[in-house]
């Protein structure tokens, strides 16, 4: 039953999840959308209020991180991945939040990719594809290592 509850728990989470995606246009004032869906590389940058987009930004991430690390504790139930998960998210959004201003000011053709991927990383919760298998398998190595310690000391 436990199990169940659990894999209902990250179910709801994960729909939360694509419905921010699904609903971006509609929730987030973000005009990097379109033009990357477009030939951009040959295309001027579309004008943009530079606040409200970088704001819009941080929300989209703070969202989808939010969402994400309801994920990871909903999985593990453990307050020491979930802290140490935050704080990846933390440094994440510093650098790359960082990184993104940096960008939108200084925007020039050949930073469209660079910006696209930064921004990606921002907007999209890609982090809990790394973060979700990594503490599986952290908890994996050491339940296993566990038994293995306990195996030897009964021998």
């Amino acid at each position: 039953m436990k199990q169940k509850r659990k894999i209902t728990g990250i179910s709801v989470l994960v729909v939360l999840l694509v419905m921010v995606r699904y609903f971006e246009n509609e929730l987030f004032y973000d005009p990097l959308i379109h033009f990357y869906q477009r030939d951009y590389l040959h295309s001027q940058i579309p004008k943009f209020d530079f606040w409200p987009l970088v704001l819009n930004v941080f929300l989209r991430f703070t969202v989808n991180t939010t969402i994400s690390l309801a994920i990871i504790y909903v999985a593990f139930l453990d307050k020491n991945i979930l802290k140490f998960s935050a704080l990846l998210y933390g440094i994440l959004f510093i650098l790359a939040g960082s990184i993104f201003i940096y960008l939108l000011l200084n925007i020039e053709n050949e930073h469209f990719l660079a910006l696209f991927y930064v921004r990606r990383f921002l907007i999209h919760p890609v982090f809990i594809l790394i973060l979700l298998p990594a503490f599986y398998y952290y908890r994996l190595r050491n339940r296993n290592s566990g038994e293995i310690e306990s195996f030897s000391k009964n021998t």
